[in-house]
């Protein structure tokens, strides 16, 4: 397993990988809409380059927030090595917070960030809804058979 970062392999590589997990690059959450394949973050490869986990994430002043985050193959320490490399990168630009987005229906990202050191900071009713409009892709049904309305912010603080 190999961590590296995004800008070191190929834009190919990254864009076929949103498109497979995420149906495209393109992620709209409450702060943003984002191309995913144009931000900064980091993969790990298998030994024959096959992406098997892929994060990504903006610097806004003293805050890091990750955009996304996706692993193949769960427990595996995947996630948990992509999410330390931001941690670093974070706080190598002195940022003091790192946070991000998930929605409702994401009881596994939910437990994950908490076991991890983040905090729930703030709810967005109905965020899914207005992000329908701008990606009509977005599924109404989540994990479980949880309808997808809300955005969850988590939270960390850094130093």
């Amino acid at each position: 397993m190999e961590i590296t970062a995004i800008s070191d392999i190929s834009q190919a590589k990254v864009i076929d990988f949103f498109k497979q997990h995420w149906g495209s690059t393109e992620m709209v959450i409450s702060s943003g809409v984002y191309d995913c394949s144009k931000l900064d973050g980091y993969a790990v490869l298998e030994s024959d380059k096959t992406v098997i986990g892929l994060i990504t994430y903006i610097i806004t002043n003293d805050t890091c927030e990750i955009i996304s985050l996706d692993s193949i193959e769960e427990n595996k320490g995947i996630g948990t090595s992509l999410i330390q490399a931001v941690e670093r990168g974070a706080l190598e630009n002195e940022c003091k917070y790192i946070n991000l987005i998930t929605t409702n229906d994401n009881l596994f990202a939910l437990k994950f960030y908490q076991k991890r050191g983040y905090v729930l900071a703030d709810l967005y009713r109905n965020a899914v809804g207005k992000a329908r409009k701008l990606k009509p892709g977005i599924p109404f049904e989540g994990n479980d058979g949880i309808p997808i309305r809300d955005e969850i912010k988590l939270e960390k603080l850094l130093r």
